[in-house]
């Protein structure tokens, strides 16, 4: 179904490609330079951290033991990069400084799109309780970043998914079923807003309606596009204009 008339009681977004428009290769490309560059600068083995990094980061990715993606995270890193005790928790301060500060340039390049802020804006004038359902391989201060680089105020969500609140990642099931249960809904009861027919669109597995954003489109399935609702963003933020105010919001939402 793709009426109006269903009745969403949450809508979930996607972020980098959705609401940030944002080339995902570019953006990870200066994220690795950063933190490796800045993980050398305060005496840490910048080689070893990075590889430390990219495999914890597959630990969060490949993992299936209920663990938080923090935990995988961190558990495959000590191991990688050789540290325990208190030298990991100097990696680990020196990687929530990044977050806090230097993470924060990445951004100096990317341009919002006004039309983010619009469609928010209109869906909480409505009442639709929001998700940020983002790839949830980043603690909250990064994802907090990139949302003001959208020029979205993180507070206008319910939940955000980050690695400290997510035991899975998209597109696995687990993933879309541990935000149904944070939100207390069935799968038919959600709209989720993507520009990634893997990652987004496999909501939709779980009953999820769906709304294909193609100014950045990523498609490495080969989908025909016209089986799903889609548009630009600016399309988007107008037809959020014609949706009813939410008669059924999910309440009670576990951040």
């Amino acid at each position: 179904m793709h009426d109006n008339e269903r009745g969403y009681r949450a809508i979930c977004f996607d972020l980098d490609g959705t609401l940030l428009p944002m080339d995902i290769d570019e953006f990870m490309g200066a994220y690795f330079a950063r933190i490796g560059a800045y993980a050398g600068a305060r005496g840490l083995d910048a080689q070893r951290f990075m590889a430390a990094l990219k495999d914890g980061t597959y630990a969060m990715a490949s993992h299936d033991d209920g663990a938080l993606n923090k935990d995988a995270f961190w558990a495959e890193f000590a191991k990688a990069y050789g540290a325990e005790g208190d030298a990991l928790e100097e990696v680990r301060a020196i990687a929530d400084e990044f977050y806090e500060s230097e993470f924060g340039l990445i951004g100096e390049g990317f341009a919002g799109n006004p039309d983010a802020p619009r469609a928010i804006d209109a869906l909480v004038r409505k009442g639709y309780p929001l998700v940020l359902a983002t790839m949830p391989m980043f603690p909250l201060r990064a994802v907090q970043h990139r949302l003001a680089w959208a020029g979205v105020d993180p507070a206008v969500f319910a939940r955000i998914t980050t690695y400290e609140n997510s035991t899975s990642v998209k597109p696995k099931h687990a993933y879309y079923a541990e935000n149904l249960a944070a939100l207390g809904l069935a799968g038919e009861d959600v709209l989720m807003v993507g520009n990634n027919t893997l990652e987004d669109l496999a909501f939709c597995e779980l009953g999820a309606d769906a709304y294909l954003v193609t100014d950045w489109l990523l498609d490495p399935v080969g989908l025909d596009v016209d089986a799903v609702r889609h548009g630009t963003f600016a399309e988007f933020a107008d037809w959020v204009e014609t949706l009813p105010d939410c008669k059924n919001p999910a309440c009670g939402i576990r951040k």
